[in-house]
C-alpha cells in the first residue's frame, strides 16, 4: 500500500502491491529489471513470475509482480488479483497484429470484481521499433475511452533503454495515492 512507512533513513515512504501484466514478449521483464537494477538484461519467457521491489520515484515503493504472459498461463492471472493497488499493461507497440488479443485480455481483467476501479497504466512499449504506434493511436486499438471506473494513462516507452518508464509511473503513483484514499476512507 500507500500507506505511510518509514525507511531504514526514517523518509517517508508510500508502498503499493503493483500487478505487470501483458502479453508474452511485450516486455515486462525487461521493464521491471530496467526499473530495478537501471540496466538492460537479456530476458528469456517467464514461467511463473518475477516479483521484485522497485522505488522508481525517490520515497515510492513498488512491489511489482511481473507474471507470465502466454495464452495457456493467462487464466492464472486472476490469483494475482487481490490487493492490487495499480496494474501495469505492457504492450507491444509494434505488434498490431495482437491488439485486439491484448484489448479482450485488458478488457477481461478490468471486469474482474478484485480489480474493481484499480488505477492502470497502459506502457506502450517498443516505441523505439519502426511501425510502433504512438500511445494515442492505441486509446482506440485497446478501446480505453469506454472504460469505465478505473483512471488510466498510456504511455509511450522503450524498456531496452528506459524512456517513458518513471514518467508513467509518476502518473500511476498518483492514481494509486488516489485510489487507496478512497479505498481506506
Amino acid at each position: 500500500m500507500l500507506a505511510s512507512a518509514r525507511g531504514h533513513s526514517g523518509a517517508h515512504r508510500d508502498k503499493a502491491r503493483i500487478l505487470m501484466l501483458g502479453l508474452d514478449s511485450a516486455g515486462k521483464t525487461t521493464i521491471l529489471y530496467r526499473l530495478k537494477l537501471n540496466e538492460t538484461v537479456c530476458t528469456i519467457p517467464t514461467i511463473g513470475f518475477h516479483v521484485e521491489t522497485v522505488e522508481p520515484i525517490p520515497n515510492v515503493t513498488f512491489t511489482v509482480w511481473d507474471v507470465a504472459g502466454q495464452e495457456r498461463i493467462r487464466p492464472l492471472w486472476r490469483h494475482y488479483f487481490v490487493n492490487t493497488d495499480g496494474l501495469v499493461f505492457v504492450l507491444d507497440s509494434a505488434d498490431p497484429e495482437r491488439f485486439l488479443e491484448a484489448r479482450t485480455e485488458l478488457n477481461a481483467m478490468l471486469n474482474d470484481e478484485e480489480l474493481r476501479d484499480v488505477p492502470f497504466l497502459v506502457m506502450a512499449n517498443k516505441q523505439d521499433l519502426p511501425g510502433a504506434r504512438k500511445p494515442m493511436e492505441l486509446v482506440d486499438e485497446l478501446g480505453l475511452m469506454k472504460i469505465e471506473g478505473h483512471r488510466w494513462h498510456i504511455q509511450g516507452c522503450c524498456a531496452v533503454n528506459g524512456e517513458g518508464l518513471v514518467e508513467g509511473l509518476e502518473v500511476l503513483t498518483n492514481f494509486v495515492k488516489q485510489f487507496q484514499n478512497t479505498r481506506t476512507s
